[in-house]
C-alpha cells in the first residue's frame, strides 16, 4: 500500500522502506543483500524467536571421557602445563584444565550446542587485524576507517596513534572505569536500604568496619549504627556524583600520602567518577582531542577513580552489609551440585540480592518448603565473582543453604548443561547472552536481578534494596517451582563428581589477625628473602590458544616455586581453587623460602582474596604495607599480573596499578600494536613520571622471568639483597 501525502507527493510504502536498507548494502558494501536479511530464527537467542532453540540436539552424557578421581587430575594437570602443547592442535580441551568443565564440554559439543569454546575457534578465521592492533574507528558516518602503512590516516585526518590512544580509553578505560563506579553506587544504595529500612531483609554484619571508614572519611563515627550506614553511603554517592574538576573526597581520605602528591602534581587527581567518565568520553569524539599521550594520561585519572570510587568502596560496602572475610576451608566445583536438591546458581559480580536470599533459604521454613515439594532441601551455589564472595565473606560461607562456588566465566553454558540447575540468577556481566537457549533445553528458570543486564525472553527484576526480601522470596519460589517441573520431567542429567577443597576468606584485615595484628611478620619473611616478594595473578580466563587457565596455572606454579607469594582475584581464583594451588598441601609445591613460611602459617602459597573487584582490597594490603616500611606503593617488591584479561573493567585495573606506581603485566596482547608511541608511552614512559607500566608477554616462562626480575630489582631499590 502507497500512501499520499497532503501536498500529493508519494510515502514510501512499507515494502519500499525495507528495500531502502537492503539498497544500503550495495552502496556501502558492495554487496547485494545486508546481512541481516540472511539471518534465520536460528541465529537468534532470544527463545521466543528462535522457538526450535536446542530441541533437536541429543544429549548424551554416557560418551564422553571422564576424569578421574582430583588426585589423578592434579598430577596431569602438572604434566600437563610442562607439555607446551596447549595451542590450536587439540584445541579446547588441550587448555580446558578444570576437570568438570572436560567433561560437561564433550556433552555440549558432540550434541553440536553453540559454545564459548567452538565460537572462539569459529571466529578466528573472521577476527579483524585491523581492530587487534587497535588501529580501526567507527566513531562517524565517515568510518569506518582503518590504517595501515599506506593510507597513515582517517578520513578526518587522525593518525595511528591518536586512534590508538583513543580506542583504548574510549573502548576499554571508561566502560571498566564506569562499571566499578556504578556497582560502588549499587552498593551503597543498598547500605542505605539498611539503615532505613529493616523490611529490607538487609543487615550491618560489620559494624566497626562501617565505623573504621566513616572516621577515615571524616564523618562522626558515633552515630547509631543504622543513622551511621545511611550518612556513609550518602557520602559515596555524594562522592560519585561529584564534578569532575572538584577533588575527590574518597581518594583524600584513602589513598597513599605521596601517591596523592604526585598525581596533583601530573594533574591526576580525579573529581567525581561519572563526571570523570563524561569528560574522558566527551575527549573522544570525533575532531576533540588528538594528543594521544593525553589519552593515556586520562587514562591513569580514570584508573585512580575506578579505584577509589569504584573497587575500593564497593569492597568496603559489601563487607559492612556481608561480614569481613574469614579464613576457612570450603569446596568448589560442579560436583557440589546435587540431584535431588533445589540448586540455585547466583552470578555476577554484586552479591547483594543474593545474601539476602541466602539468608532466608538458610531458614527451617524454607528448608521445609523445599521438602514439601520433593527435594531434600534448597541450596544456593555462587558463580564467578559472585561465588567468590560468598564462599569469602563470613556472613554469607556459614550459612546453611550455602553450598559453595561453582567455577569461572567459561563454564557457565556446561553448567546449564548438566541439567539440574533450577534457577540461575544473575545480577551484573559475566552471563552469556546464549543462556536463554540452555535454559530453555535444560529447565533452568533464569531471573535477572538488575536491570543493567537483560537477556531475551527472560525476567527481570528491578533493583529496589528496599525490597530485597521480596525479591528474594520470589527468587526461591521460582526455584521451587522449576524443581518441581524437572522432577515431573524425569529427564536424564549428570552431575561432573569433581570437587576442590580450598583455604579462603584472605584480605587484609585477616592475613592481620592471623599474623598476630601486624604485617611485621610478613615484612620479616620478605626481607630476610624467604619471601621474594608477592605478585598478584588476577582477572579473567580467556578462550584463547594457550589460556583457558593453562596459561594462569603455569605461571603461578613458576612464581611460587621462585618463593613469590601468589594473591589470587577473580576467574583466576577458580583456576587456583580446581588446580589445587589454594589447598595448604600446595605448599610442598613452593620454594623451599615460601614452603617454610606456608607450613609454619597453615596456609597455601596462594591467597584468593575472591573476585576481581577484590583487587580494591589488595590496594589495601599493598598500602598498609607500604606505610609500615615507610615508603611510597612504587616502591614495594609487587607485580600485578592478569595473564587472561579479558574484558574492560581489566584494562581500568591496570590503569590503577599504573597509577600506583606497579609493574603490571597483561596477556593476551591489548589493541596498543599499531602505535609505536603508545607502546613506549605505557611501557617506559609513564615510570619516568613515577607511574608504574605496562609489560605484555604471552609466554609462560618468560613472564615468571620479568616477575622475578623486577622483585629483584625493587628488593635492591629497599636494600633487601
Amino acid at each position: 500500500m502507497v500512501v499520499m501525502d497532503k501536498r500529493g507527493g508519494h510515502k514510501l510504502s512499507d515494502k519500499d522502506i525495507k528495500k531502502s536498507y537492503q539498497k544500503s548494502a550495495e552502496r556501502m558494501e558492495g554487496s547485494n543483500t545486508t546481512l541481516g536479511s540472511k539471518l534465520t530464527s536460528e541465529d537468534y537467542n532470544d527463545p521466543n524467536i528462535n522457538t526450535s532453540g536446542f530441541k533437536n540436539k541429543k544429549v548424551d552424557y554416557e560418551k564422553i571421557e571422564k576424569s578421574p578421581s582430583m588426585e589423578e587430575v592434579h598430577k596431569w594437570q602438572r604434566e600437563h602445563i610442562n607439555k607446551d602443547d596447549q595451542s590450536k592442535e587439540g584445541y579446547p580441551l588441550n587448555i580446558i584444565i578444570d576437570p568438570a568443565m572436560r567433561e560437561m564440554y564433550q556433552v555440549v559439543h558432540d550434541a553440536d550446542m553453540t559454545n564459548v569454546f567452538d565460537r572462539f575457534s569459529q571466529q578466528q578465521p573472521i577476527q579483524c587485524k585491523f581492530c587487534i592492533e587497535g588501529l580501526s574507528c567507527q566513531l562517524c558516518a565517515n568510518g569506518p576507517c582503518r590504517i595501515n602503512s599506506k593510507v597513515p590516516r582517517g578520513t578526518c585526518g587522525v593518525d595511528a596513534h591518536t586512534m590508538v590512544a583513543r580506542n583504548f580509553m574510549y573502548r576499554h578505560v571508561t566502560i571498566g572505569t564506569a562499571a566499578n563506579i556504578f556497582h560502588a553506587h549499587q552498593a551503597a544504595r543498598t547500605l542505605k536500604a539498611a539503615g532505613q529500612s529493616p523490611e529490607s531483609g538487609l543487615k550491618i554484619r560489620d559494624p566497626e568496619k562501617l565505623k573504621k571508614f566513616a572516621d577515615m572519611a571524616g564523618l562522626d563515627a558515633n552515630k547509631p549504627i543504622n543513622e551511621l550506614s545511611v550518612v556513609f553511603a550518602d557520602w559515596v554517592i555524594n562522592n560519585i556524583h561529584a564534578p569532575y574538576d572538584t577533588e575527590c573526597k574518597a581518594v583524600e581520605s584513602f589513598a597513599p600520602t605521596e601517591r596523592k602528591e604526585l598525581w596533583r602534581k601530573l594533574g591526576l587527581f580525579p573529581g567525581g567518577g561519572y563526571s570523570e567518565v563524561a569528560y574522558a568520553q566527551t575527549s573522544c569524539m570525533t575532531n576533540f582531542r588528538s594528543d594521544p599521550v593525553e589519552f593515556l594520561l586520562n587514562s591513569v585519572r580514570l584508573g585512580i577513580a575506578n579505584e577509589y570510587q569504584g573497587l575500593f568502596l564497593l569492597d568496603i560496602v559489601q563487607e559492612i552489609l556481608m561480614g569481613t572475610q574469614k579464613i576457612s576451608m570450603k569446596k568448589q566445583n560442579m560436583g557440589l551440585l546435587k540431584e535431588g536438591m533445589i540448586n540455585i546458581v547466583t552470578n555476577g559480580h554484586m552479591p547483594l540480592l543474593a545474601h539476602v536470599a541466602i539468608d532466608i533459604a538458610s531458614t527451617d521454613e524454607w528448608q521445609q518448603k523445599a521438602k514439601a515439594a520433593g527435594a531434600d532441601g534448597i541450596q544456593i551455589l555462587g558463580h564467578v565473582c559472585e561465588g567468590q564472595q560468598l564462599i569469602n565473606y563470613e556472613g554469607t560461607h556459614d550459612q546453611k543453604a550455602y553450598a559453595g562456588q561453582e567455577g569461572e566465566w567459561l563454564s557457565q553454558e556446561y553448567l546449564l548443561a548438566t541439567g539440574v540447575v533450577d534457577l540461575f540468577m544473575f545480577d551484573y556481566n559475566c552471563t552469556l547472552a546464549t543462556m536463554p537457549l540452555y535454559a530453555k533445553k535444560f529447565g533452568t528458570k533464569l531471573l535477572s536481578t538488575h536491570p543493567v543486564i537483560k537477556l531475551q525472553g527472560t525476567e527481570t527484576l528491578d533493583f529496589v534494596p528496599e525490597k530485597m526480601a521480596e525479591q528474594a522470596v520470589k527468587a526461591l519460589d521460582m526455584a521451587i517451582e522449576s524443581y518441581k517441573e524437572r522432577k515431573a520431567s524425569n529427564r536424564k542429567v549428570y552431575i561432573p563428581p569433581h570437587v576442590s577443597d580450598c583455604m579462603v576468606g584472605f584480605s587484609t584485615e585477616s592475613i592481620k589477625e592471623a599474623l598476630g595484628g601486624s604485617f611485621a611478620p610478613l615484612i620479616e619473611q620478605i626481607a630476610n628473602g624467604n619471601i621474594r616478594g608477592i605478585a598478584t595473578v588476577v582477572g579473567c580466563t580467556t578462550a584463547r590458544f594457550g589460556q583457558g587457565g593453562s596459561n594462569i596455572f603455569k605461571i603461578t606454579k613458576g612464581l611460587i616455586e621462585n618463593n613469590i607469594l601468589v594473591l589470587s582475584g577473580g576467574c583466576t581464583s577458580s583456576v587456583m581453587e580446581y588446580t589445587g594451588l589454594t589447598n595448604p598441601k600446595a605448599a610442598d609445591e613452593a620454594g623451599e623460602g615460601l614452603k617454610a613460611v606456608c607450613k609454619q602459617l597453615g596456609v597455601p602459597p596462594v591467597l584468593t582474596y575472591g573476585a576481581c573487584v577484590d583487587i580494591g582490597k589488595m590496594t589495601q594490603t599493598a598500602k598498609e604495607i607500604a606505610d609500615a616500611l615507610n615508603v611510597d606503593t612504587n616502591k614495594l617488591p609487587l607485580v600485578i599480573g592478569a595473564p587472561e584479561y579479558l574484558e574492560q573493567k581489566a584494562v581500568a585495573d591496570a590503569c590503577t596499578a599504573v597509577a600506583l606506581g606497579w609493574l603490571v603485566h597483561v596477556a593476551p596482547v591489548p589493541s596498543i600494536t599499531g602505535s609505536d608511541l603508545v607502546v613506549k608511552t605505557l611501557t617506559e614512559t609513564t615510570e619516568t613520571l613515577g607511574l608504574g607500566k605496562v609489560v605484555v608477554e604471552m609466554d609462560a616462562e618468560k613472564t615468571i622471568q620479568i616477575y622475578k626480575d623486577h622483585i629483584e630489582k625493587k628488593r635492591g631499590e629497599l636494600g633487601l639483597q
